[in-house]
């Protein structure tokens, strides 16, 4: 099985139909059961780790010195931070994730032919998760590939392929922006109505994970009631926080991997640029975090080779090489406390950020509560909140583009590199990377508007 696997995998990674001129040994086992289909879902490294890293390289929430931008060796990488629209070649940013969809999808066709009500625990759990594996992929490549959802223009635009079956040889189409993102809801409805509360299997998601699948795809999409709605629901079901006072700064990874807030874990591909030794905190955001705050001490460190910099160690994976970029109960509280204040529900909306903000305040110091209830300063505290507890968590691309689309909230990016300026400027084509050049060359399907 798991060399018929490899060969599905190298076909895949094709993109193209044209690509089947090896043929698999005939003797060898399709998987077709359930336990097959389990197993399937158990590769970590598979469907948990190498989601794309692109939509992080180019937010403001870091630098680099010229000389570490000039020591990062991947060509792709440099040019994602300066912005500069050039052909990418390295396709491992798209096909990771289209790998965890061609999984999903082999477990979809092999429970499509299984009696349900044989294992129906067992069978559940599994058809949940395939569901949830697909849309987290398929959310991941949005993310960065497209234009952020605009709803007069969503049904138009370009959106990624969204292929729902094993097959590898059909022909890839891109769907609109909107069919994206009715897909991902669709898939992780189905997840929510099928996976359990308390997930055994490390690295499996949850029901809450589906919960906040959806709340960030409709925090993405402006439908503030109904992203409002899924972050409540998913915190009924998990609301766990840590208590920052209990972690130690001493060490070097704080925050330890797997702990009570990770709904589900999901990492990026690896980047140079922006692990503990190259890239280095914004400055200003650095200062946004004020006394009291155990997050400044815990997320980061003073940079061991430019005076009055930081590096970030606040990883919720406890490494430096790849960004965690899963669902985590802090976010839910985020999402809440967003749209609680876009949908007039104050109340809600203050006790969701004040919850948060205090597990991560210093018990020596008196927390004061935030109290405001004029939308207009509640919101941008929120979203500046927002920004200081998900920093480096695979966000901030995401929001940047969303929040462009709000005239108060919107943001021209700078860079300089040896004494050249660079500059991303608000709703900017190139918030939807380019596709890379191999896809579009052996897949056949349009590049990105420029």
């Amino acid at each position: 099985m798991k060399k018929y696997i490899t060969i599905g995998f190298g076909i895949l990674f094709c993109a193209c139909s044209n690509y089947l001129d090896y043929k698999p040994d005939i003797k060898m086992v399709v998987p077709k059961s359930l336990k097959d289909a389990e197993l399937l879902l158990n590769d970590y490294t598979a469907l948990n780790e190498g989601y794309p890293i692109y939509g992080e390289l180019g937010t403001d929430d870091y630098y680099l010195p010229d000389a570490n931008w000039e020591g990062v060796t991947d060509i792709d990488q440099r040019n994602n931070y300066i912005w500069a629209d050039q052909p990418y070649r390295n396709v491992i940013q798209w096909q990771r994730p289209y790998k965890v969809v061609y999984l999903a999808n082999q477990v979809i066709d092999i429970l499509s032919k299984l009696d349900r009500n044989n294992e129906p625990e067992k069978y559940n759990r599994t058809l949940g998760a395939a569901h949830f594996y697909r849309a987290f992929a398929f959310q991941q490549l949005l993310e960065v590939f497209a234009p952020a959802y605009v709803p007069s223009t969503a049904a138009s635009e370009m959106g990624i392929p969204i292929r729902l079956d094993p097959g590898i040889d059909g022909k890839s189409t891109r769907a609109s922006v909107e069919g994206c993102y009715q897909q991902i809801l669709s898939d992780y409805l189905v997840a929510a109505n099928n996976l359990i509360v308390n997930e055994s299997i490390v690295g499996r998601p949850n029901k809450a994970a589906a919960y906040a699948g959806m709340a960030r795809a409709y925090l993405n999409m402006g439908d503030f009631p109904k992203a409002f709605l899924n972050a409540e629901e998913g915190l009924k079901l998990k609301n766990q926080l840590m208590d920052f006072n209990q972690l130690n700064p001493n060490v070097t990874f704080p925050i330890q991997r797997f702990n009570v807030e990770v709904l589900f874990p999901a990492t990026t591909t690896v980047s140079a640029g922006m692990n503990y030794n190259n890239g280095l905190v914004d400055s200003l955001l650095i200062k946004s975090y004020t006394t009291g705050d155990l997050r400044k001490t815990v997320f980061f460190q003073e940079s061991d080779d430019l005076a009055g910099a930081f590096a970030f160690r606040g990883s919720f994976q406890g490494t430096s090489s790849s960004l965690f970029t899963g669902f985590t109960t802090s976010e839910l509280y985020l999402i809440k406390a967003e749209a609680g204040v876009r949908t007039n529900k104050i109340p809600e909306s203050l006790l969701a950020i004040n919850t948060l903000l205090r597990s991560r305040w210093d018990k020596n110091l008196t927390y004061t509560n935030v109290a405001v209830t004029n939308p207009d300063v509640l919101l941008p505290l929120i979203l500046q909140e927002r920004r200081k507890e998900l920093v480096f968590r695979g966000r901030r691309w995401s929001d940047l583009k969303r929040l462009n689309q709000d005239r108060r909230f919107q943001k021209t990016l700078v860079r300089k590199i040896k004494g050249v300026e660079y500059k991303l400027l608000p709703n900017s084509l190139l918030y939807a990377y380019r596709l890379p050049e191999t896809v579009i060359e052996q897949a056949e399907i349009p590049q990105n508007k420029r």
